[in-house]
């Protein structure tokens, strides 16, 4: 919590420190703190109210389906089956081997991607080129 909210929660600081103010400014900063306060109030109010109209549609939506002999779960299971599979990832094709080379009497390839494997790595420090093990 930085210092200014621990001055302005605790009531012995917050005297403390309004205690030095002159009682123009200490009007001024009442003026502007219940400004700020009713902006908020004004604010939290509306997202009540929106969130009570919201849960009376709601509220009036199941009704109506079940008026109709619908179960709002069947709504439910059949509308998040799409969004479960486009939620899923889907994986990219791995990338075709670029490279062939011999490491341990066994064939094996590499795709140009990552670390060069040890086997080419040695190679190439010996002098031989990257595209002597092309594909």
């Amino acid at each position: 919590m930085n210092e200014f909210l621990k001055v302005l929660l605790n009531i012995r600081s917050l005297r403390a420190a309004i205690r030095e103010l002159p009682f123009e400014q200490l009007q001024e900063a009442k003026e502007k703190f219940d400004l700020v306060y009713n902006e908020r109030a004004e604010s939290v109010e509306q997202e009540r109210a929106e969130q009570e109209e919201r849960q009376r549609k709601l509220s009036e939506f199941t009704e109506m389906l079940q008026q109709a002999g619908i179960d709002p779960r069947e709504l439910i299971g059949s509308a998040a089956a799409p969004a479960a599979a486009a939620a899923t990832k889907s994986k990219r094709a791995p990338r075709p081997p670029k490279y062939k080379y011999q490491e341990d009497g066994q064939e094996k390839t590499w795709t140009g991607q990552g670390r060069m494997p040890k086997a080419i790595a040695e190679q190439v420090a010996l002098g031989k080129d990257l595209n002597d093990f092309l594909i």
